[in-house]
């Protein structure tokens, strides 16, 4: 076998490395690859994270070669260290993400090129003298962030470079669309179709008819629960194959009632349909298990675990 190397990533790296990042994404949620111009632009802004990514003051890529092959990856940020970024944030250095090949007779070198490129990134937080060292697994991909339970190559070679898992675990939850409750109406209760923070919100207010019968728009009437869709999570000029994915971007029930969070699914599941989309994800806390019940009984199943929150930690540091 021939040596392996470490290197900034070069654009003609860009095939192999995105092969690699889909790899890891295709082992976490079905169906869904990202394009070579989604990462290459994700190298360079995350603009989806239009609160953090301003506050990053240097980004740098790292692969991993043998035999003229990318066998591994990884993405790092430092932030600034002026007031205006977040105290979490400030004067912090991350391993965005990082994507090894898995051990196989085939890469028998691969906990070696992980553990090589993994020095790399622990020796660029350290030149860049940051406070704080983070670690995460953000691919550019819906519902991988964190480091997701079907990555344990990943986990192994993180733990082995001194980070330690500090922040909480989260379930990410699958649903089909046809398998979500359908439409019963609630007495006294209508629901109204609005733009919401997340997406496509569906609030539910009770007092009597809907707007269209009063002829106005929506709203008054005692706010019950709310349900927000984002059906943008396959963006074509950035997401290459989604399977028709969205998420649930919030689920508050301020004033339960018997139904009621079976009607906001039901009225987000046909909203789904029109739009094409035939799965729908969920978060929640692995500490809310009352949630992950509710969940779980309207048609959601636990598709995966994901612990986020890593910090480096070396020995006697």
């Amino acid at each position: 076998m021939s040596a392996l190397k470490v290197r900034p990533f070069h654009r003609d790296d860009r095939d192999q490395l995105t092969e690699l990042v889909n790899a890891h994404v295709a082992a976490v949620v079905p169906g869904v690859s990202v394009s070579v111009n989604t990462v290459l632009s994700e190298l360079q802004r995350q603009p989806d994270e239009f609160i953090t990514d301003p506050w990053v003051a240097e980004r740098v890529t790292l692969v991993a070669e043998q035999r003229q092959y990318v066998v591994a990856g990884a993405h790092l940020l430092r932030y600034r260290a002026d007031a205006e970024v977040g105290e979490h944030y400030r004067d912090a250095g991350e391993i965005d993400w990082f994507v090894c090949r898995p051990p196989a007779s085939f890469w028998p070198d691969s906990e070696e090129a992980a553990d090589l490129l993994m020095a790399a990134c622990v020796a660029q937080l350290a030149r860049w003298n940051v406070r704080l060292r983070h670690a995460d697994g953000a691919l550019p991909a819906p519902a991988v962030y964190g480091l997701p339970r079907p990555w344990p190559h990943i986990r192994a070679a993180y733990e082995r470079a001194g980070f330690r898992h500090t922040g909480g675990t989260e379930v990410i939850l699958i649903a089909e669309v046809a398998d979500l409750p359908s439409m019963t109406a609630l007495p006294g209760v209508r629901v109204d179709r609005t733009l919401g923070e997340c997406g496509t919100r569906f609030t539910a207010r009770d007092g009597g008819p809907s707007p269209r019968e009063r002829g106005r728009e929506p709203g008054g009437g005692r706010i019950l629960g709310f349900i927000e869709i984002d059906t943008a999570l396959s963006r074509p000029e950035r997401h290459a194959r989604s399977g028709g994915l969205a998420d649930i971007g919030n689920f508050p029930v301020e004033h339960p009632l018997d139904g009621l969070e079976s009607l906001l699914l039901a009225h987000a599941a046909d909203w789904l349909r029109l739009c094409g989309v035939e799965r729908l994800l969920a978060y929640e806390s692995a500490e809310d298990t009352e949630a992950i019940s509710r969940l779980t009984a309207a048609g959601f199943h636990e598709l995966t675990r994901t612990d986020r929150g890593w910090e480096h930690q070396p020995e006697g540091g």
